[in-house]
């Protein structure tokens, strides 16, 4: 991502606030293959399981050890049926037992999987497999706007050297996956796992007074549900955000731009002039 150091946001706590907020994500692969397209992407909703630390230790959403993942895990789901999960199964199949994983996923691992698995690739235990090469999840926030040059009152009388632009946030995770695609055991409870992680946490955002649980349904028909699905499983290994807010404007044109979104007095307007506001208080330092 090009990223200008006055938009440049690359606090982890914030692009992983940012990450749970916005949990949509544009989950990319380039996967060279003989049928399938090279480059697929799906919008995946996540669980975002950030490193613990000694002050985390109670926080329920701090689930991964520093030391195996520091930057933090995502974890989510797709449709068998989806033709990226297509492209995913036929290359890992494609690479026959070496491409099987000869270690617990990450998950797993966490939980103290008492496992044992021979690192012979003629006796590899079921379970994830990995892919060679990075993934990309784009997260984006949803309100985003053209910005007119209307809006800079400062430069646009003085000069006219005014161009139109356009305002968003965005946060790219790259990482290596795991793909839980066997209908073994490892995968069914990697699935519920997070089927039941990612209901309960949004169930919580969208303050349900009685939130909606997994075991409300029939097992039978959860279970039928988790053989159309795979799981997948990032390690994050790197993390960047562009929160392009007209930060780097002068005064004048900034100000020009929070005022225009109020008075377009619509609920969009007013979330961007807040989001334009928040990150204008970093302005001073970043100038």
């Amino acid at each position: 991502m090009y990223i200008r150091p006055a938009h440049a946001e690359l606090d982890i706590a914030t692009l992983h606030a940012f990450i749970r907020e916005h949990a949509l994500g544009l989950f990319t692969t380039a996967i060279a293959h003989a049928t399938h397209p090279t480059i697929q992407t799906s919008h995946i909703p996540f669980v975002l399981d950030r490193p613990a630390s000694p002050s985390s230790s109670t926080d329920a959403d701090a689930a991964v050890p520093a030391a195996k993942a520091p930057l933090g895990v995502l974890r989510g789901h797709m449709a068998r049926a989806n033709p990226q999960a297509k492209a995913l199964i036929d290359h890992l199949k494609s690479r026959g037992t070496e491409s099987a994983s000869t270690s617990s996923g990450f998950l797993s691992s966490w939980l103290g999987s008492s496992a044992s698995a021979s690192t012979s690739t003629t006796d590899v235990r079921p379970g994830p497999s990995s892919l060679s090469d990075e993934v990309l999840v784009l997260f984006n926030a949803p309100e985003h706007s053209y910005i007119t040059p209307k809006w800079y009152t400062e430069t646009k009388p003085l000069t006219g050297k005014v161009v139109p632009t356009w305002n968003y946030a965005a946060v790219q995770v790259y990482g290596r996956a795991r793909i839980y695609y066997e209908q073994d055991d490892a995968t069914a409870s990697f699935l519920q796992t997070q089927v039941e992680d990612l209901s309960r946490l949004q169930e919580e955002l969208a303050g349900h007074e009685r939130p909606w649980e997994v075991s409300d349904a029939p097992t039978s028909y959860v279970d039928a549900l988790k053989k159309a699905i795979i799981g997948i499983e990032i390690e994050i290994t790197r993390c960047e955000g562009r929160f392009k807010l007209s930060q780097e404007m002068g005064d004048g044109d900034w100000k020009g731009v929070v005022q225009g979104f109020k008075t377009l007095d619509t609920d969009k307007g007013k979330k961007l002039a807040g989001m334009v506001q928040e990150r204008g208080k970093q302005r001073g330092a970043d100038s």
